[in-house]
């Protein structure tokens, strides 16, 4: 599994949660979800699965520090393309889509970091076990 397949499973989870159309959980739970209590409490629990192994990997392995680092950088990105006029943030939609995608970069990087850091020193993590 590369890092792509890890973003795009980053961007999903979080695009399913709430993205600027109307086909998110938190618009179909707002709408319907009084409706269909059981489902908004079973798809709730799915997505705080995904959130918890996403954060918990990304955690790890970057740590808050690293996550705050590459979210600078992201931003430090979308200041340059905004000075160069490639970049234009009258869109409010446009702008929540660009925090999604960054936010899916932090939790991409965080979740392959390992892989990479290992690719490069050739030292590998390893969880602590108690035994």
């Amino acid at each position: 599994m590369g890092f792509l397949t890890r973003w795009f499973f980053a961007f999903g989870l979080l695009a399913l949660t709430f993205n600027p159309t109307q086909y998110n959980y938190i618009n179909w739970v707002r709408d319907y979800g009084s409706m269909n209590l059981s489902i908004a409490v079973l798809l709730a629990l799915v997505l705080a699965v995904g959130y918890i192994i996403y954060l918990r990997a990304t955690l790890r392995s970057i740590g808050a520090g690293g996550m705050i680092l590459v979210m600078a950088i992201l931003g430090a990105l979308l200041w340059v393309l905004y000075d160069l006029g490639v970049l234009r943030l009258d869109n409010s939609s446009l702008n929540v889509w660009l925090g999604l995608l960054s936010l899916s970069l932090v939790l991409g990087i965080g979740l392959s970091w390992s892989h990479v850091r290992r690719a490069l020193s050739g030292q590998s993590d390893v969880d602590d076990v108690d035994e």
